[in-house]
């Protein structure tokens, strides 16, 4: 198996831009969020589940699940979190964790949002942490996905804070400024990750 970097950061924090910029490099991502949309989307006995928990109402017209009305649900009810938590996350889990077995690039990316909160640090080789400043998660977390700031910060209220992230960090993104610094940071960690790799195998 790869060297396993992890990936995390609060919502809006800009961990795709991070993935992607990664991704460029060379380096196999592999995305919880991805795999939580393909799951969401193709798996039929969880969205079988979610139908039977949840009703007919977060789901549309055309059968397929509305993830917007999922999310208001589960962000305005810790029961509902909960459950829906322990049914998806150790699907997840098991995927992750067969993408990472056939990764073949020296270091892999696993981009996992809520790495902190599900204790996954011990499946990593490295935690990094990427962060920006409150208000422009809350900015772009609400242009991105369409909803209200009220919204946003129910989400960032479910994630744990950026001083727990850091405590867990082995290393630090600073998103806060250009795409080209963003960039600069990401060649020295790739640098720093290709070195610890190789000293590894």
């Amino acid at each position: 198996m790869c060297y396993i970097v992890g990936l995390t950061g609060g919502i809006g924090s800009g961990k795709s831009t991070v993935a992607n910029i990664f991704a460029k490099m060379g380096v196999d991502i592999v995305d919880s969020d991805v795999i939580a949309r393909e799951i969401m989307t193709f798996h039929k006995p969880v969205l079988r589940k979610i139908y039977e928990h949840f009703g007919d109402e977060i789901f549309m017209q055309n059968g397929l699940l509305n993830r917007a009305a999922l999310r208001k649900k589960i962000f305005s009810s810790i029961d509902d979190r909960l459950w829906i938590n322990n049914l998806l996350h150790p699907i997840i889990r098991k995927i992750s964790h067969e993408k990472l077995a056939r990764a073949r690039s020296t270091w892999c990316l696993w981009v996992v949002p809520l790495l902190v909160e599900n204790n996954l640090k011990c499946y990593t080789n490295r935690v990094l942490v990427t962060h920006v400043g409150y208000i422009d998660q809350i900015i772009r977390t609400s242009k991105r996905d369409r909803v209200s700031y009220r919204e946003v910060k129910n989400i960032l209220l479910s994630q744990s804070t950026l001083s727990v992230r850091i405590k867990m960090a082995d290393d630090i993104i600073d998103n806060r400024g250009s795409l080209d610094l963003l960039k600069k940071q990401a060649g020295m960690l790739h640098k720093l990750y290709l070195a610890l790799a190789r000293s590894t195998v």
